[in-house]
């Protein structure tokens, strides 16, 4: 991943704690790595974990490091299924992660 803010990082993590890729307890990787790994400063990662645990989504258990929180919200199966589809679907005829975002967003935001 590209040089990001906090929330970005801290975005990158939620999603994959949605969409159920890494499950409530697993462990998340170091601050240090998540550092590297997102090019990102040391600063910037930690901000991002600071700001999952003050929602509930991640919790720190000193020497047993960063975990998901027990509970974390998760999207239901058939949401993550139609949005993993449409994801498929919008690489293969060329849209990008922003268009797809702007979509989404002004979708959600017309149908309340």
């Amino acid at each position: 991943m590209s040089e990001g803010t906090s929330e970005q990082v801290a975005a990158h993590f939620r999603g994959l704690i949605l969409a159920g890729r890494i499950g409530a307890g697993e462990r998340l990787p170091t601050v240090r790595q998540t550092a590297r790994d997102f090019g990102v400063a040391l600063g910037t990662a930690a901000r991002a974990y600071r700001l999952l645990e003050a929602e509930g989504t991640i919790v720190t258990r000193g020497a047993a490091g960063t975990r998901v929180a027990d509970q974390p919200s998760t999207l239901p199966g058939a949401v993550t299924a139609k949005l993993r589809a449409a994801v498929q679907e919008a690489r293969r005829s060329g849209t990008s992660q922003t268009e797809i975002m702007n979509a989404l967003t002004a979708i959600w935001d017309s149908e309340q």
